[in-house]
C-alpha cells in the first residue's frame, strides 16, 4: 500500500510557539466585578432585584391654573411621602426644575462662549444667557405640614431641602403642602423641555407644561439622595406614585395630560362628546376636535376658564399641554385584549402629517415596544406636536410642521414618524423601566432608541433609521481620542451627545442582537431586563448581570469595550497564505504554500520579462523548485496518512489569515468568502479569538473551492471604521459626498426637498 504524508508542521510546534511569544493579553476579556457595584441583598449578582428590594413613593394632589395673557402658573400641591427604606430621614429633597431659568443658576454660566465675526441678537443672548431671564424660575410662597405649620427648607438653585419636623421612620408617610408660582418662559428665546411657542399669525399660544411642579428627589439603596442639579441636559430621577390634577385654563382650550380625564362630560361640548364616545370603537383615527372648531377658537379666543380634571396612578411624572389651536384625533389599540387609547394633538400647522401618522404611529409603537418587553400597562398614549421632542408618562411632544400648502418633504415625513415613535418609545425607558436618567443617559435613551430602530423597521423595510445600523456609528468611532468620552459617562459631560448617549448604545444593542447573540437569546434577555425591572429602579449592573444571566452568555467582553471604553473596531486583514497538497518525488502528499499577492499576478499577466530569466547565471536549486527546503523536511519521519484519509484532503484549498486588532475593540470576524465559482459563504469566528492576544491573530481553513476573494464584515454589521483593510486582493473604497442648499425654516418645520409640491 502506497503510503502518504500529509504535513501541518504549524500543529507541531504551537506549544514551542506559545510558550515563546510574549503576553498579548490585556483586561478586554477580564470580568466586570470592580467596575460595577457588588451584588447586595436589594440587587443580585443575576441582575434582578433582591429580597430586600425597596423603593420611595410620592403621592400628588395638585390644583393649577394657566394665566395666558401673563404667562403664568399658579399651584398648590398636597405630597404623601412614603418611606420604605430601611433607614431613617431626617430631610427630604425637592427638584425645582424650572430654576434652570434662573439667572443666578449655575448652569446660565459655566458653558463656553465665543465671539463669531457675524452675531444675531440671539446669538449674543447666549453669549450671557442670565441677561434674558430676569423674573424667571420658581417662586415658593408657602411651604407647611399638614396641620398648616410652616416647615423650614433651604432652596440650592434647582434642588430644595426640607428639614422634617421629627425623624421620619421606616415605614412611616409624611404629608406637606407647597405653593408656588413661576412665569413661563418662551420655548424658543430661553430654550428648555417645557415653557409656550407663540403664533404671531393667529395671535395664539402653544403651552407645554413640563418640570412645573416641586417633586421629590430619589432616595436608593445604590446612592441615597440623587440630588444633582438639573442644568437642562441631564434629564431626571423620578419617584413612582399617584397624581390628581386639576387645571384651569382658557375655556377655549384643550388639554392633553398624564393619565385619564374625569371630566370630559363636565368640559367637553355635546359633539366632542359624542365623538369621543364614538372614538372608543373605531378602527381608523377619529377627530374629537376638528380642524374647523380649531381654527375658529383661534379666532374668537374665549376668556372665561374650564377646569380639567386627570388621575394618573403609578407614575413617575406628570406634564401637560393646553392651547385652543389644538385639533384632536384618537382610536384605540389592543395590548394582550386591553384598550388603550392613541390620542394626537397638533395645530392647523402639521395638520395634513399629524392627521395622517400620528395617532396610527402611537398604536404602531406600542404594539411593537410591548413585543419587546413588556405590555404597555397605561390606559391613554399620547402625541402631541409641539416644535420638539420630550417625554412623560402617557404624553410627549413632537415635531413635525408642514409647508403652507400641506405639502412636506420625505425628511420630514420620517423625521416626525421618528420622533413620535422615539418619544412614545420612552413610556417603557425610563417611565416604566425607571433608570436615573441625570447619571446614565444611555440607560434610557440609547435603549429606547434601540427599541425605536426595531420599530422603525417593522413600520417600513425601507424606513431610513438614522441610529440602529452599525455602519452609522463609523463616523463617531473614528474620531479623535480626545472628542470621544465612554458610553458609561455622566450626561453633563458628554460632548458629543447623540451619538454617545443614543447611537452609540443602540448600536451595541442591535449587534448584540444580530451579530453576537442571535435574536432568539437576545430578545429573551431584553424582556426579562423589561420584566424584572418594570416600575423599578435599575442600575448599569442589572441589566449588564440579567443580559447574561438570562441568556447564558458570557458578554463582560461586550459591556467593557462599547461602554466603558473608547476604542473602535477596526479589524484588518493583514495577510493571506494559500496552501494545497502537494506531491514528493516518491508520490506522498504534503501541504505546499501557494503565494497569492496580487503584485506577482498582475506583472505574471503582464508578460513581465524578470531578470533571472535574462540572466540565467541567477537561477539555482530554488529558482527552479520554490518549495525544496519544504520538501526536504518532510523526508524526516512524520505521521502517515493512508489513501482512504488522504482522499479527504487532496482537492481541498488551505487557506492561513492574518488579523490585527487596530482599533483596540474586540469583535467577531465576520468573514465573506467569494469562490472563483462566483458563490460566497458567510462564516463567523466569535469574539473570544482574541483572548490570548488582543493585538493580533492567525486563523486557518479548509475550503471545497479556490477562493477568489475575501471580505470582512461585509453587510457592516460591527461598525469597522476602517473598511479599506477588510479585504483580500485589495480593493478601493469610493468616499461619497452630497451637495445641499440651505434653507431656513419655521419652527418644527418641513425640511429637505419636498417632490410633494411638485
Amino acid at each position: 500500500m502506497q503510503k502518504c504524508t500529509l504535513i501541518i508542521s504549524l500543529c507541531l510546534c504551537v506549544n514551542i510557539i506559545s510558550a515563546q511569544n510574549k503576553s498579548t493579553h490585556g483586561n478586554k476579556f477580564e470580568q466586570l466585578d470592580y467596575l460595577v457595584q457588588s451584588p447586595n441583598e436589594y440587587r443580585t449578582a443575576s441582575g434582578a432585584p433582591g429580597p430586600k428590594y425597596w423603593q420611595q413613593r410620592a403621592d400628588y394632589d395638585i390644583t393649577a391654573a394657566l394665566d395666558e395673557k401673563n404667562k403664568r402658573i399658579t399651584g398648590s400641591e398636597t405630597i404623601t411621602y412614603y418611606n420604605n427604606s430601611p433607614n431613617p430621614l431626617t430631610y427630604i429633597w425637592l427638584q425645582l426644575d424650572e430654576n434652570e431659568h434662573d439667572p443666578k443658576s449655575d448652569n446660565n454660566h459655566f458653558n463656553e462662549s465665543s465671539i463669531q465675526p457675524t452675531m444675531t441678537e440671539a446669538d449674543l443672548y447666549r453669549l450671557e444667557p442670565w441677561r434674558q431671564l430676569e423674573t424667571l424660575g420658581d417662586k415658593i410662597t408657602q411651604l407647611t405640614d399638614a396641620t398648616g405649620r410652616p416647615l423650614k427648607y433651604i432652596i440650592n438653585q434647582t434642588m430644595m431641602r426640607i428639614e422634617l419636623p421629627q425623624t421620619l421612620k421606616p415605614g412611616q408617610s409624611f404629608i406637606f403642602k407647597v405653593d408656588w408660582n413661576y412665569t413661563i418662559p418662551n420655548r424658543f428665546v430661553t430654550g428648555g423641555r417645557g415653557g409656550y411657542e407663540y403664533f404671531p399669525e393667529d395671535g395664539n399660544c402653544l403651552f407645554t407644561i413640563t418640570q412645573w411642579y416641586p417633586r421629590l428627589c430619589v432616595y436608593s439603596d445604590f446612592q441615597g439622595w440623587q440630588n444633582h442639579q438639573f442644568t437642562g441636559t441631564g434629564e431626571f430621577a423620578l419617584t413612582f406614585g399617584n397624581f390628581k390634577v386639576k387645571m384651569t385654563v382658557p375655556a377655549d382650550h384643550i388639554v392633553a395630560a398624564t393619565g385619564e380625564c374625569k371630566n370630559y362630560n363636565q368640559i367637553l361640548s355635546s359633539n366632542q362628546l359624542a365623538r369621543w364616545k364614538q372614538a372608543q370603537n373605531v378602527k381608523e383615527p377619529l377627530a374629537i376636535t376638528t380642524l374647523e372648531e380649531a381654527t375658529t377658537a383661534e379666532k374668537q379666543q374665549n376668556t372665561t376658564t374650564k377646569t380639567w380634571v386627570f388621575e394618573a396612578n403609578n407614575v413617575r411624572d406628570f406634564a401637560w399641554g393646553s392651547s385652543r389651536k389644538f385639533i384632536w384625533d384618537a382610536m384605540p389599540t389592543y395590548i394582550e385584549g386591553k384598550k388603550i387609547m392613541c390620542m394626537s394633538f397638533y395645530p392647523k400647522e402639521s395638520y395634513s402629517l399629524y392627521k395622517k401618522y400620528s395617532t396610527k404611529v402611537i398604536a404602531h409603537t406600542i404594539q411593537t415596544y410591548s413585543a419587546h418587553t413588556i405590555p404597555y400597562p397605561y390606559p391613554v398614549a399620547q402625541s402631541v406636536e409641539a416644535a420638539n421632542g420630550m417625554e412623560y408618562p402617557m404624553i410627549c411632544f413632537n415635531f413635525g410642521r408642514t409647508e403652507k400648502d400641506g405639502t412636506y418633504s420625505a425628511a420630514t415625513k420620517y423625521g416626525m414618524i421618528g420622533v413620535v415613535i422615539h418619544e412614545v418609545g420612552h413610556n417603557f425607558f425610563p417611565m416604566i423601566v425607571n433608570s436615573d436618567e441625570r447619571q446614565w443617559t444611555w440607560m434610557d435613551e440609547g435603549l429606547n432608541s434601540f427599541c425605536e430602530y426595531l420599530t422603525e423597521q417593522a413600520f417600513d423595510n425601507n424606513y431610513p433609521s438614522p441610529r440602529g445600523p452599525a455602519y452609522k456609528i463609523i463616523d463617531y468611532m473614528k474620531l479623535a481620542k480626545e472628542q470621544l468620552e465612554p458610553i458609561m459617562t455622566n450626561s453633563e459631560n458628554i460632548l458629543r451627545f447623540g451619538s454617545n448617549a443614543y447611537a452609540k448604545p443602540a448600536t451595541a444593542l442591535n449587534i448584540l442582537r444580530e451579530t453576537i447573540m442571535g435574536r432568539a437569546l437576545f430578545d429573551y434577555a431584553f424582556k426579562e431586563y423589561a420584566r424584572r425591572w418594570a416600575f423599578k429602579h435599575p442600575t448599569p449592573a442589572d441589566f449588564f448581570r440579567t443580559m447574561e444571566d438570562a441568556s447564558g452568555v458570557d458578554l463582560d467582553w461586550f459591556w467593557r469595550g462599547w461602554f466603558f471604553s473608547t476604542d473602535a473596531v477596526d479589524i484588518s486583514l493583514d495577510d493571506v497564505k494559500y496552501y494545497r497538497l502537494g506531491t514528493k518525488n516518491n508520490g506522498d502528499l504534503f501541504i505546499k504554500k501557494v503565494e497569492k499577492d496580487i503584485s506577482q499576478l498582475r506583472n505574471k499577466e503582464s508578460n513581465m520579462i524578470f531578470k533571472v530569466e535574462i540572466d540565467t547565471a541567477l537561477q539555482d536549486i530554488y529558482y527552479h523548485n520554490p518549495t525544496a527546503d519544504q520538501q526536504y523536511n518532510l523526508s524526516r519521519p512524520n505521521p502517515l496518512i493512508d489513501n482512504e484519509a488522504t482522499t479527504q484532503w487532496t482537492n481541498k484549498y488551505f487557506y492561513e489569515l492574518s488579523f490585527s486588532n487596530r482599533g483596540g475593540l474586540v469583535m467577531p470576524i465576520i468573514i465573506e468568502w467569494t469562490f472563483k465559482d462566483g458563490t460566497t459563504e458567510i462564516q463567523r469566528i466569535p469574539a473570544q479569538i482574541w483572548r490570548k492576544n488582543e493585538q493580533a491573530i492567525t486563523k486557518a481553513f479548509i475550503k471545497d473551492k479556490e477562493v477568489q476573494s475575501i471580505r470582512l464584515d461585509p453587510m457592516r454589521e460591527t461598525a469597522d471604521i476602517n473598511e479599506s483593510n477588510n479585504m483580500w486582493p485589495l480593493r478601493q473604497i469610493p468616499t461619497r459626498f452630497e451637495l445641499f442648499k440651505s434653507k431656513n425654516t419655521t419652527h418644527g418645520g418641513s425640511t429637505g426637498g419636498n417632490a410633494m409640491q411638485k
